[in-house]
């Protein structure tokens, strides 16, 4: 059992998303302290965005691959081999412009890839890292949650259903811009969240 921990905020001790999601690794650590923890700060160290070296690598048929073809999916591969390792995933993604930063739609992109998180079979796409769990906590200056300019979580469902993530929860944590009250009581609802998540995960997961 491995638990895998993105950041993807640039922000440092100002984030809080960084903050939240280091509250739910400390409380599940003090519950699993043998649960190995892979850590990627994707805000502070973006993985590179998709260029044409990469595209003709990953549809290239693997008994072909050069070297210089294997080497533009290094990255790729290695965060691949994360999810794969991982059996739970906790990510800390802010709003940007109504969706993801650029740095986790980079990430994105350097995983939903043919072959390694998804097939094209008979029957159409299939997702191949099933039976993951995966929390996603987002920061939000207003309330976006369900309305019209929220896409965000149905784009982030979208993917990680494309590649066979289905258990997916998410904890927004919204009003962060709306005045000092807002955001303490904002954050204060998502602390009691993330205790929520985390005693149901202990009571679910077989470690």
């Amino acid at each position: 059992m491995k638990l895998l921990h993105l950041d993807s905020s640039p922000r440092g001790e100002r984030s809080i998303s960084r903050s939240l999601t280091q509250q739910f690794v400390t409380l599940w650590k003090q519950m699993h302290p043998d649960v190995p923890v892979i850590y990627r700060d994707l805000g502070h160290y973006p993985v590179p965005t998709l260029d044409e070296a990469w595209i003709a690598a990953a549809f290239c048929p693997p008994a072909q691959l050069t070297p210089a073809l294997e080497s533009a999916l290094m990255i790729s591969d290695e965060l691949i081999a994360e999810l794969l390792a991982a059996n739970l995933y906790i990510f800390g993604i802010p709003m940007y412009n109504y969706s993801v930063p650029a740095s986790f739609k980079a990430y994105i992109d350097q995983i939903v890839r043919v072959r390694r998180t998804f097939v094209v079979g008979a029957d159409g796409y299939e997702g191949l890292l099933n039976d993951k769990k995966a929390l996603v906590i987002t920061t939000r200056g207003g309330s976006y949650a369900g309305e019209p300019l929220d896409f965000q979580e149905p784009y982030l469902r979208a993917v990680f259903d494309f590649i066979g993530v289905a258990d997916v929860t998410f904890i927004h944590t919204e009003n962060l811009a709306m005045g000092a009250d807002e955001r303490k009581r904002a954050i204060a609802t998502a602390h009691e969240a993330i205790q929520q998540i985390v005693e149901t995960w202990q009571s679910t997961t077989c470690i």
